[in-house]
Formats: structure tokens, sequence, C-alpha cells
């Protein structure tokens, strides 16, 4: 795998065939120019870091039962390390201060503060490859484009949307396809 300064990337796939599919369909993928051009389409301008984990559908089904109390796979989660939103959007499409994007209030921890001179850690995202291939399969598209929307969601999720709301979510989808057009892939979903 390559280096990725901004983004720590994990495998976590317990199935090596789809290890080794997601790994050469990520390789392929500049991750850097994804998370880039996502955060150039919300007007982020500053430093960020973060941590992407790819892992199978058992994984992110238990990561979801254990922080969304939602005992089911998904497609993409993501855990926000900012105290509140750096994106500048109408207060109807962003998470609030207190909400962890899922509705659900944040555990009364100490806030994440960024070092003087550090990338501001955006937080954690995780991806279900298995499903990444599905959503592809169904959608008639490649692995490429579904994982760069998932990927675009995620950051987009980390830095202050909620798509819980149709403005949220609109604002989110304008976004992601602007950055799979940016990027060269196939614009799919409205």
């Amino acid at each position: 795998m390559q280096e990725h300064p901004a983004i720590e990337l994990y495998l976590n796939l317990s199935d090596e065939a789809q290890a080794a599919q997601a790994e050469q369909v990520v390789s392929a993928i500049d991750l850097d120019e994804v998370v880039n051009s996502t955060l150039q389409a919300a007007a982020i301008t500053q430093s960020v870091m973060l941590t992407l984990l790819i892992t199978d559908d058992a994984g992110i089904q238990e990561m979801n039962r254990q922080y969304r109390e939602q005992d089911k796979a998904t497609d993409v989660l993501s855990f926000p390390l900012l105290e509140q939103p750096i994106v500048q959007a109408p207060a109807e499409q962003l998470w609030t201060p207190q909400d962890s994007g899922d509705g659900e209030e944040r555990a009364s921890t100490p806030a994440f503060v960024t070092p003087p001179g550090m990338a501001t850690n955006l937080g954690d995202i995780v991806i279900s490859w298995p499903t990444v291939q599905r959503q592809a399969r169904e959608a008639g598209h490649e692995e490429t484009t579904e994982f760069v929307y998932l990927l675009s969601h995620g950051v987009l999720h980390l830095i202050g949307y909620d798509d819980h709301t149709e403005s949220g979510y609109q604002a989110m989808v304008a976004i992601q396809q602007a950055v799979l057009q940016k990027l060269g892939q196939k614009a799919y979903r409205s």
C-alpha cells in the first residue's frame, strides 16, 4: 500500500481474497486527493489528518452495535473527534456540538486538542469492503466509484455534515457528486 501523509490506513478483512481485492482497488485511488477534494468542496482549508479502516460486514456491524446501538452492517461509519462542526453550512445540515452525528449525545470525555502547528485530527472513518462491492454491483458501477463516494461521505460527517435531514442529505450528495466528477468517476446518486 502507498503512504498517505494525512491518512492512517488500516485493512482488517478476515477473507484473504477480499483483502487482496480491497488492497488492489484502494491502491489505485489517490486517497489524499479524495479527502482534499472533499474538503475543498466544503471550503475547508486547514491541514487535517484522519484514520481510515477498511473492514468486513461483521467488523462494521460490531462497531455499529457498540457505538450506535444498531445491530446491523452498514456501508460507512464516521467518528468525529471535533467538538463542533468546522464546516460553514446552515444549522439544519449539521450535527449539533453535543451530537455524535447519529442523534446520540456524546459521552462526557475531555475535548481533543490539536497541538499548535499540527494537522487537525478529524477522527475515524470505517468502510465495509463487502458492502462497497455489493453496492457497486447493485448500482452498476466500479468498486472505485463506490469507495470514493463513501470515503467522501465519511469525510463530510467528520467535518460536521449530518444527513438525517433532507437538507443535510442533499448538501452531502451534491458535494460527493462534485468530488466524483472532479476525480473522473461516474456520478450516480441523486
